[in-house]
């Protein structure tokens, strides 16, 4: 239907923005309602098959034949199956009572669910990964991979001395902005990598490096110049982080730490403090990431640097060395499998 031709008063495409916006911010929060009633009903329904079960003593049979009744009652209503029911009662086993349940959960979605309760059994890692993703928006896959590189386990892992440098409400969140290690695994680079490949596949792939770097991240330059009385510096990376309003500077070795390395960054780190930052920013940061380090010798090296600073280590295998060391090698699995060199030639 064509729209009349009408003479459209002044601040018309203002108004007609902000009605959109709450249209849609209504239809957001119209969607988070029903998904949090959904959650809820399948909280309940889970405690109730917890409590039949410690009552009755149910056999897997019995939830087999309760799914399929539901089905029957309830045809057009998807999640009834057998399994879902299963982690139904997994959810009410995970929060025991419904007031427990953490609101951010309640806003995921129930794949998200399922995935925290498939991959996680610490309830406070579930509660983390269930805010980091509403915060954050992470798909189901986003969520996953978050989970297998571990990224509560190395957020705020990397030794800083910001609690020296920095304000004890500053210092805490400063702490969270340095990872350790940092995964680079999607760089697709190998241990001989050099320092400008490093970084160019860095930059190659900007979303996967914002991504690992973490929320809040965003790119400023590379190289960046600095002129000093006639003398040029190049910082490696430099990023801003848009929540804690600081710049970070980041410096890239491929070796191992060495103490000249926090000289040169606290260089950095002064510089971009005195160039770049305004008023209302939080002081400035850097973070060393290098292939390995010495704890020891990082704390000397920060001890009496005199700028915030962090050194963290890289890693392009996204599993810890205990658990790769633990995994079979080549010849324990054909063992394991019953399939030998011998065999091998037949079947080629």
């Amino acid at each position: 239907m064509a729209r009349a031709d009408v003479s459209l008063p002044d601040g018309y495409p203002e108004f007609l923005g902000d009605l959109k916006r709450r249209v849609r911010d209504a239809q957001v929060r119209a969607h988070r309602t029903v998904n949090t009633q959904l959650i809820e009903l399948y909280w309940t329904i889970g405690h109730a098959i917890v409590a039949e079960q410690e009552q009755q003593g149910w056999g897997a049979g019995v939830i087999d034949r309760l799914a399929g009744d539901l089905r029957l009652e309830f045809p057009q209503m998807t999640g009834l199956s057998r399994s879902n029911l299963q982690y139904m009662r997994a959810l009410a086993a995970a929060w025991p009572t419904n007031s427990n349940v953490p609101q951010a959960v309640g806003h995921l979605p129930w794949g998200h669910i399922r995935l925290l309760l498939d991959k996680l059994e610490a309830r406070a890692a579930r509660e983390w990964y269930a805010a980091a993703s509403v915060k954050n928006g992470w798909s189901r896959n986003v969520l996953l991979n978050q989970i297998i590189n571990r990224t509560l386990e190395r957020t705020g892992a990397a030794p800083s001395n910001f609690s020296a440098e920095l304000e004890p409400a500053d210092s805490n969140l400063a702490r969270q902005i340095a990872k350790d290690p940092y995964v680079f695994d999607f760089l697709e680079l190998t241990e001989e990598a050099a320092e400008r490949d490093l970084e160019q596949a860095m930059m190659d792939r900007i979303v996967d490096t914002l991504r690992e770097l973490g929320t809040g991240f965003a790119f400023v330059g590379r190289q960046v110049h600095f002129d000093v009385a006639g003398d040029d510096f190049y910082l490696d990376l430099l990023f801003f982080h848009v929540e804690q309003l600081r710049y970070v500077v980041i410096e890239l070795k491929t070796g191992k730490f060495q103490p000249e390395h926090a000289g040169k960054l606290g260089f950095y780190v002064s510089l971009v403090d005195d160039r770049l930052r305004r008023e209302a920013h939080a002081p400035t940061v850097g973070i060393l990431i290098c292939g390995d380090r010495n704890d020891h010798t990082v704390r000397y090296a920060l001890g009496r640097s005199g700028s915030p600073m962090a050194v963290s280590t890289y890693t392009y295998d996204s599993l810890p060395p205990s658990e790769k060391n633990a995994l079979p090698d080549a010849d324990e699995l054909t063992s394991a499998l019953g399939w030998d060199e011998e065999a091998q030639k037949q079947h080629d």
